[in-house]
């Protein structure tokens, strides 16, 4: 009798667990509720592996930073504590569920203290959303960390630390320099105005086609672009991809 009433008592203290912790879990997000969340509260999404950073350690943790994407919106997650071992896992097209803090810094709206699952799940590539024409928009931070498309944009000149006109820069300032694995700079003209973009060394580094193509533009050239829509107290596209305009 006292080992049936033990029994008992021990199911419906895990059921009470089990319900306590249901109800503190955060619900999986549309991305419209995303948005709508207050900044520093916990959020829950599932979403696509697009690209990756580099992982590094910290302190003795695994960090990457994430670009993902579902079928209605996009995320960044940073810093996201990872093992070696997962982040090899994570190829583009994987689907996780993501649970962290939304926060901000200069404009960039991004997930942190993130805590992953890998999901089973068919693998989803999204295809790049043509800004060209939506560059000048005031709506355009709605596509903020969506993988991204600008057709026909031409190479205009930025200044070196020297002063002189450059095709591109090495670190933002033009401080950089060959072999540095340095992110490189450049600017280009859409319907007359002029956007920096960027490519994130810790992305796409000096062994990569895209870092390789910017390395040999000329000012005048004019090119279609492709990467994500990061975002720096202001549109400041991290470019995955450099091509001759068709």
């Amino acid at each position: 009798m006292k080992k049936t009433l033990a029994l008992v008592l021990a199911m419906m203290l895990l059921a009470a667990c089990v319900c306590a912790m249901a109800e503190e879990a955060v619900p999986v997000m549309t991305h419209e509720e995303y948005v709508a969340a207050e900044m520093q509260t916990e959020v829950t999404v599932e979403t696509y592996v697009q690209a990756k950073q580099g992982w590094w350690e910290k302190n003795g943790i695994g960090l990457a930073t994430f670009y993902t994407q579902a079928e209605d919106g996009a995320y960044f997650l940073y810093e996201m504590p990872i093992s070696k071992e997962d982040y090899d896992l994570l190829v583009p097209g994987t689907k996780i569920r993501v649970t962290g803090y939304k926060a901000e810094w200069a404009g960039e709206v991004e997930i942190t203290e993130a805590v992953y699952e890998i999901l089973d799940a068919d693998p989803f590539i999204a295809e790049p959303l043509d800004v060209t024409d939506l560059l000048a928009a005031d709506n355009l931070v709605e596509n903020q960390n969506v993988k991204i498309a600008v057709k026909g944009a031409k190479i205009v000149a930025k200044k070196d630390a020297n002063g002189n006109d450059a095709a591109f820069l090495y670190n933002w300032d033009g401080s950089g320099q060959a072999g540095a694995n340095c992110d490189l700079y450049f600017d280009v003209e859409v319907y007359g105005a002029v956007y920096t973009f960027t490519v994130e060394s810790y992305l796409c580094g000096e062994d990569t086609e895209v870092y390789q193509a910017v390395t040999a533009l000329n000012i005048g050239d004019v090119v279609d672009l492709e990467g994500f829509l990061y975002w720096y107290n202001g549109a400041n596209p991290h470019i995955t991809s450099v091509k001759a305009a068709e």
